[in-house]
């Protein structure tokens, strides 16, 4: 009742000021200085209070709820928070970093699950992960502990076992095939990292056999590690999804290529330098992500904005991997990219930003980077160095001590460190510990113009991220470009552990008649092989691989445009006697996008068919639609054409789930040609969210009886 404008006016921008002034920087240029605040503030903006003032807010189970010791919030984009926005807060907004983490638990008792993109009270699933684990298991390592550690282990654990996304392949492959579940590879490894965070919680909280079973899960992103392209690569059961092209957008990763996610293991660093074949092999493939072309190929996505080479600032995945020269002894690298990406894509305009802000991430990460360093592993408590933006930063703790970092350069744009000194003594470390900033630091920085390649490159100076405890033996896999063939196939079976024996069996998954490999397998009938590795008295998971003899010889010739992010593998997919399922992602139907098809099939000789048709799928929200009608046509001589028939598709477009069906004449022909032809379904239809756009044509198989 006493509301006065001005007066709410002034307590909003004092309260701003409190809390913009956690953090004081000085020196920079003015753009630098309106950067800097700007991206604090939209680190500041979300998560949101969700409750009313007597504290009852709507739960994730539909339900009204009281938050009793703890206030509320929505609005957790964690896919990409965790990385940078939640260890920033930890740093200096712990208070609402332990009620997050309370509203986590909340969520968790009140509707069944942590949140992975929760919103307004409703779980969205809109992306990967589980990604609640390491914002608790960082806010856990840096003294944020009032919050019930036993549900949080129960919680974390309760998603990692459950069977959501692929998870039940997850647990008994060892990884995810795209056959099975999409965006396989992003979900491997992203589900590994948060298996490392549960196995530190469990560790840290006394549960040492919990802690030691996801230890063996976090090293899983193993086995979607292709060695022969130094890539993460995708899967189709036991072999590599051929084509392979690492610049290409496609339904094996989430928002991004393998360049992208090739390098996301933080948890595991020195172990994926290994697998690259050592410090100076892993150096040269991550240079390459940032001197590579910046085209890519595939799906169009406009998440994939900000490319220096491959790497993708506008985008969460590539985050960390600037700071990654740090761990094979080339900081000064690090700081020249770090230099360069903090000048080139964070500017004082009001596109200012290369990519979407998500909920604040885009900007933590400028904030962390412009005081000189950043969390590359969230919940290790490591900070790696990179090169401070201004001469001196303040950040004021919540305890009443002080972080101040300051900068000696002659100019600048000096940005190369040359030496560190913390606390007054000099550090050779490339990397802080949050035990080092806790209560209070002075660390000074002195910068030059040229790189400095002695200091943070010995042995001693790096980072240290590698899983130490159980191991796990590797899958092997089918090494061959296709698990379709016509009379024989031979099968080379690899693994990337070099002392690892391979044992197989064909047609059975008991293994009584298990053989050794030593030359590459020889199938010549449709057959199911199954494999695992051996390693001393460890094994890995058994895989399988079904490989289908290709019950005829027919050639195709397909005269339409296939699109290039929906192959197959090749037009002989089209009459290779198997119709697929619904999964479209996984890789195994063909697209033709705002056109027709039309294709002519050579059955080898003179034919009596009794039924021709095509097997075509339907899912209206990503742009799929049946074709109007199909037409078929007879020949002798693949000249001529008769038209034999017409089927015409009866379903609607206004059915949003996901079906298939055959579409087919049935009666008796004489013919050595077929010609299909499949009227496109045209336009998206009125209600469609992007009404009046082309469609894509789905097609897997020409069926022919």
């Amino acid at each position: 009742r006493d509301w006065n404008f001005e007066a709410v006016k002034k307590q909003a921008r004092a309260a701003w000021n409190r809390e913009l002034g956690k953090i004081s920087v000085r020196g920079g240029t003015h753009d630098q200085r309106v950067v800097f605040y700007t991206a604090l503030y939209h680190t500041m903006i979300a998560p949101n209070l969700f409750q009313d003032v007597d504290g009852r807010y709507r739960g994730t189970d539909g339900k009204t709820h009281e938050a009793s010791g703890f206030r509320n919030y929505t609005v957790f984009s964690l896919w990409d928070t965790y990385r940078a926005l939640h260890p920033l807060m930890n740093m200096i907004d712990r208070k609402r970093s332990a009620d997050w983490i309370r509203t986590f638990l909340a969520q968790y008792k009140n509707g069944g699950m942590l949140p992975v993109w929760e919103l307004a009270g409703n779980e969205t699933f809109c992306m990967i992960g589980y990604h609640s684990v390491p914002v608790i298991l960082d806010a856990w390592v840096k003294g944020i502990r009032n919050f019930d550690t036993t549900l949080a282990l129960e919680a974390m654990r309760s998603y990692a076992e459950s069977d959501r996304f692929g998870l039940d392949q997850y647990r008994q492959r060892g990884y995810i095939s795209n056959n099975h579940e999409h965006e396989s590879v992003s979900k491997t490894l992203e589900y590994a990292y948060d298996d490392w965070c549960i196995a530190q919680f469990a560790r840290l909280t006394g549960h040492d056999s919990v802690a030691r079973h996801y230890l063996r899960r976090a090293q899983y992103y193993m086995n979607v590690f292709d060695p022969s392209t130094g890539h993460m690569r995708g899967k189709t059961d036991a072999r590599w999804y051929h084509p392979f092209e690492a610049r290409e957008i496609n339904n094996f990763f989430t928002e991004g290529n393998s360049w992208q996610y090739t390098f996301a293991v933080p948890h595991d660093v020195q172990t994926l330098i290994t697998l690259h074949g050592g410090p100076g092999k892993f150096v040269g493939k991550l240079d390459e992500l940032f001197t590579t072309t910046s085209q890519t190929t595939g799906r169009e996505q406009p998440d994939v904005t900000g490319l220096i080479g491959q790497y993708a600032h506008g985008n969460e995945p590539s985050h960390h991997m600037a700071y990654l020269f740090n761990y094979a002894g080339m900081p000064w690298r690090t700081q020249e990219l770090v230099h360069r990406i903090c000048n080139e894509f964070y500017k004082n305009a009001p596109d200012g930003l290369i990519g979407n802000e998500d909920c604040g991430q885009m900007s933590a990460w400028y904030v962390f980077s412009a005081m000189g360093f950043y969390p590359v592993c969230p919940g290790n408590g490591d900070y790696i160095i990179g090169t401070p933006v201004f001469d001196e930063v303040t950040i004021h703790l919540e305890n009443g001590k002080h972080v101040r970092i300051s900068a000696n350069r002659e100019a600048r744009d000096h940005h190369y460190v040359r030496s560190v000194i913390l606390n007054g003594k000099p550090h050779q470390r490339n990397w802080l510990r949050h035990a080092d900033l806790a209560n209070g630091a002075e660390i000074r920085f002195d910068l030059v113009s040229s790189p400095v390649r002695t200091w943070g490159a010995d042995a001693a100076a790096l980072p240290m991220s590698k899983i130490s405890g159980p191991s796990i033996v590797p899958v092997p896999f089918a090494d061959v470009p296709s698990e379709k063939f016509r009379n024989t196939i031979e099968v080379p079976l690899k693994t990337i552990d070099s002392n690892a024996r391979i044992v197989y069996s064909i047609d059975d998954s008991l293994f009584n008649d298990p053989v050794t490999y030593s030359t590459p397998v020889r199938i010549d009938r449709s057959a199911t092989l199954y494999m695992h590795a051996v390693n001393g008295l460890d094994r890995s998971h058994t895989v399988q691989q079904y490989f289908h003899r290709i019950p005829n010889n027919y050639s195709i010739r397909v005269l339409s445009t296939v699109h290039p992010m929906y192959t197959a593998g090749g037009h002989d997919v089209l009459v290779d006697g198997l119709v697929g399922n619904s999964n479209w992602r996984s890789g195994g139907w063909q697209s033709y996008f705002d056109q027709d098809f039309e294709a002519v099939v050579d059955l080898g000789k003179d034919t009596v068919v009794s039924e021709v048709g095509i097997h075509v799928l339907q899912d209206v929200s990503p742009w799929i639609v049946y074709p109007k009608e199909v037409v078929f046509y007879t020949s002798t001589d693949g000249i001529t054409f008769s038209e034999a028939g017409r089927a015409i598709n009866e379903k609607a477009n206004d059915d949003k789930m996901v079906q298939t069906q055959v579409l087919a004449i049935r009666k008796t022909m004489h013919a050595r040609y077929l010609k299909v032809r499949a009227v496109s379904g045209g336009k998206l239809p009125a209600w469609h969210e992007s009404a009046g756009s082309p469609s894509h044509l789905f097609i897997d198989e020409i069926v022919i009886r």
